[in-house]
């Protein structure tokens, strides 16, 4: 743990020292390229054209913008594309928490000192679902169940080995039960699956569950937060998403479980060219705009950089590399 944290720390002191300068010397003499490490369509891609609309909105530099989609091998296409325009600092690599997660359970040729950390822009939340004719009202009692049969009860997510497979074997650490995970590819294709009755519960982003949860075709049991969500209309006749119980309410003890929307540079790229695009994201963060994505997609609005970025990745790395671990994930 300490050396990732001096491997980010050095790559984050060059900005930490320039952070005060409201105009960096550094500007964009080219278009910019901005690197999704998703599909079009998904949620990282959906975070980069956000931020796209915004900075040309509010004119925040005066270069043309390109979106290029990377998201093969769950995003590692685009991490391996940064080491290839090392010290290019027109590349921008928008990402997840699978920048540094990604290289523990997959042999890639890349590595996380081949990127420069420059923010984290919002926290996506993780929800416990199960179908909406389920007997099951509570966490509490969907767990006991699970307990009482281990191995027959199915829980959905996206992809193996990445965050919902993460959060599933973290529930059964801190619940003492055992899920038969299915994978699929995306969100998404989980949320269907759930609604359609073929798997009993999955972990999905309150974003991709929300339209089965208007419809009554799913039911959130818990949210993995700190604090329940933010308060806003009700999405059923009797529930919205301030509602819903943490999970540590409901007795399983996770305190918290997110996904950092991030944002990189490839390695070697100027220091004021970090603090300068550390500016412009920290003005899109505060425009009408980007609340109105947060809520609209029911995230956690947070702006990271410097240490607090340094202190999130390391802490949630910690987290999940003990799963990894436990699980045999980790490549050798």
């Amino acid at each position: 743990m300490l050396k990732l944290a001096q491997r980010i720390g050095s790559a984050l002191l060059g900005m930490a020292l320039t952070a005060g300068v409201a105009d960096a010397a550094w500007q964009p003499s080219r278009p910019v390229e901005f690197v999704v490490t998703s599909s079009p369509g998904g949620g990282t891609d959906n975070f980069a054209r956000v931020v796209q609309s915004i900075i040309a909105k509010y004119k925040l530099f005066d270069r043309p913008i390109v979106v290029v989609n990377k998201g093969g091998g769950s995003g590692a296409e685009g991490y391996i594309y940064a080491r290839t325009v090392a010290a290019d600092p027109h590349k921008l690599i928008f990402g997840t928490n699978n920048a540094y997660l990604l290289p523990y359970v997959a042999r890639l040729a890349y590595k996380l000192t081949d990127l420069t950390p420059v923010a984290g822009m919002a926290l996506d939340e993780f929800v416990l679902w199960v179908n909406g004719g389920s007997e099951y009202r509570s966490a509490r009692a969907f767990l006991d169940a699970v307990r009482a049969r281990p191995e027959a009860i199915k829980m959905g997510g996206s992809q193996s080995r990445d965050t919902d497979q993460t959060l599933t074997g973290m529930i059964e650490t801190a619940a003492s039960v055992k899920f038969i995970y299915v994978p699929f590819q995306g969100g998404g294709a989980a949320a269907n699956q759930l609604a359609g009755g073929h798997i009993d519960s999955n972990t999905n982003n309150p974003n991709e569950n929300i339209g089965q949860w208007k419809a009554g075709q799913v039911r959130p049991l818990c949210v993995f937060s700190v604090q329940r969500l933010a308060a806003g209309p009700r999405v059923t006749a009797d529930m919205g998403w301030a509602d819903i119980p943490t999970c540590r309410e409901e007795g399983i003890p996770i305190d918290r479980f997110q996904m950092p929307r991030t944002v990189w540079l490839p390695a070697n790229v100027p220091a004021d060219a970090v603090a300068f695009y550390a500016d412009v994201l920290k003005k899109v963060s505060e425009t009408p705009e980007w609340q109105d994505y947060i809520a609209r997609t029911v995230q956690t609005g947070v702006f990271l950089t410097g240490p607090r970025l340094t202190s999130f990745i390391t802490d949630d790395e910690a987290k999940s590399r003990a799963v990894f671990e436990q699980q045999g994930w980790i490549v050798r």
